[in-house]
């Protein structure tokens, strides 16, 4: 086989690759619409089918069952919010500006996705029971730790910091004011952070 025609057939799989991975996450896009809406538990795929105008057949040709759609829909999204987190800490200088530009980020991301981190939470408990979930929400817990860490490194602190500590501790209280934000008093954003800037005073 001549280079010419290697090379054409490498540009070809790598455009069908292409083309597969953006179909995944136009699905994964209206998928994440459903479970928005009804939640992990309540959430079908013929309901995602629905939303995403695909009969099942075709759904199951990009993804295996409802667990790897699910996955893959809220990797994708963790991923996307831990990097935003990530870049906005390595932009900010000393303590003050680091837990500013945090507790902001964190209390409009509770503001503007509420949703979304209430299904991160639902398979995280579903990760308790379901051996399949595990490896993903572990590898998403991993990043959120690096963030903090990275934070806890950019704020100047002198100490040693335990991340892990630290990822739990901002953690329940995110958790406790989506609860909030979901099914009690929605909060302004101003209050979101403050309460979250009061708990990092402590961690960091």
């Amino acid at each position: 086989m001549s280079s010419d025609v290697s090379e054409k057939l490498l540009v070809r799989a790598e455009r069908k690759s292409r083309k597969r991975q953006q179909k995944k996450d136009q699905i994964a896009s209206s998928a994440l619409e459903a479970l928005q809406e009804l939640g992990y538990a309540n959430t079908s795929l013929r309901d995602i089918a629905e939303k995403a105008n695909l009969s099942l057949g075709m759904l199951h040709y990009y993804f295996e069952d409802r667990t790897e759609l699910i996955l893959y829909c809220v990797t994708a999204y963790k991923t996307s919010f831990t990097s935003q987190l990530a870049d906005a800490i390595s932009g900010a200088e000393g303590r003050e500006q680091v837990l500013d530009t945090l507790t902001n980020a964190l209390a409009n991301s509770i503001a503007d996705d509420a949703l979304i981190h209430r299904l991160w939470y639902d398979l995280r408990s579903q990760a308790l029971f379901d051996p399949a979930f595990r490896p993903v929400v572990k590898d998403i817990e991993r990043t959120l730790i690096d963030m903090v860490a990275l934070a806890a490194s950019r704020s100047g602190s002198n100490e040693k910091t335990n991340a892990e500590i630290g990822y739990a501790l901002i953690d329940g209280l995110f958790r406790y004011q989506l609860q909030n934000q979901v099914t009690g008093t929605p909060r302004s954003r101003a209050s979101l952070a403050e309460e979250m800037r009061a708990a990092l005073d402590t961690f960091m």
